[in-house]
């Protein structure tokens, strides 16, 4: 097997999963590129990325640039004289003049069965669609948004009780083996590298925070997705007694009786000490964690221990059309 004389480029944690199997590996890392640090927090402290840390964890070089669309940049690259730039949710366009430095290209591990899902936000989009099944591709850069040659795939079912968190571990496992196994067989796999279906293509851009707020009219279904899809990052909400309530985990509840035709998607239909039931479109979804404005995510039970008549059967939540 070749070692090869690597630079890599990441930023979240996703990437940090990846940089780690090189780390444990026989290549040879000579600096990682990630993003600027960002302010994050309360007091809007700056925060090095998950990429970052574990770089000067290693101490390994880290370079930060804003663009790679400089000289500055392209000398960067040339200076280091690297076989392969490998790429893992960098956030940074990389223009041709980057592409064409490293010896053997550069290598990009996306979160999806591509052509399906090219973009910022494939696993959550993959998820809000409702697919079946996700996986990883590796695939060789080409100046296009995730267009280029794939050199290994593998897919991974999306359970309906996934979140967007256990979906995303899953793959970062998956994506670190087939990382693994594409530097293994590296020469082989580019040479016979299988070309994209372009008309097979879908865009996950990345999500806005409007997708989060919950439309009850929508069917439970996928209001379950958009909870789990959301969770962690940008909660999916609803408002509630005039504040805005993050729905943080449910079920889908297609047995129920004893609603009125006429009653309103988003009124509370049945309440217990664990849980509430919420009418939908299509069916109705039954909460059981949520996280009130300032306080911590917590289980219904814990919330009812101490507003026992908070979600009581009535009420009503809003949704984006006639949201205050």
């Amino acid at each position: 097997m070749h070692s090869y004389r690597i630079c890599f480029a990441g930023t979240p944690a996703f990437a940090a999963g990846h940089l780690d199997a090189l780390l444990n590996s026989s290549h040879q890392l000579c600096a990682v590129l990630t993003q600027p640090d960002r302010p994050a927090g309360r007091g809007k402290r700056l925060l090095p990325s998950p990429v970052k840390q574990l770089a000067l964890d290693n101490n390994l070089p880290v370079h930060q640039p804003a663009s790679l669309k400089s000289a500055e940049a392209e000398q960067l690259l040339v200076d280091l004289d690297v076989d392969l730039l490998i790429v893992v949710a960098y956030g940074l366009i990389l223009p041709a003049s980057i592409l064409a430095i490293p010896k053997l290209g550069c290598i990009n591990v996306h979160a999806s069965l591509l052509p399906r899902w090219r973009g910022a936000a494939p696993i959550e989009r993959a998820m809000l669609a409702g697919d079946s099944e996700t996986g990883i591709t590796i695939m060789q850069m080409d100046a296009g948004l995730d267009t280029g040659p794939m050199l290994l795939l593998e897919a991974t079912p999306i359970a309906e009780t996934d979140s967007r968190d256990a979906l995303e571990e899953r793959l970062m496992q998956l994506g670190r083996r087939l990382l693994t196994d594409t530097l293994a067989d590296y020469e082989s796999l580019r040479a016979n590298a299988t070309e994209q279906d372009d008309s097979l293509s879908t865009y996950a851009a990345k999500l806005d925070k409007t997708e989060s707020e919950v439309d009850w009219h929508n069917s439970a279904r996928q209001i379950l997705r958009q909870i789990r899809a959301t969770a962690g990052r940008n909660p999916a909400y609803s408002h509630f007694n005039s504040d805005r309530l993050r729905l943080l985990d449910a079920k889908v509840l297609s047995d129920f009786s004893g609603v009125s035709s006429s009653t309103e998607p988003g009124t509370i239909i049945d309440s217990d000490r664990h849980s509430f039931t919420v009418l939908c479109g299509e069916q109705a979804l039954q909460i059981t964690a949520a996280q009130l404005p300032g306080k911590k995510a917590m289980a219904v039970t814990d919330i009812s221990n101490s507003r026992p008549d908070l979600f009581a059967t009535g009420k009503q939540f809003s949704s984006p059309a006639n949201a205050t």
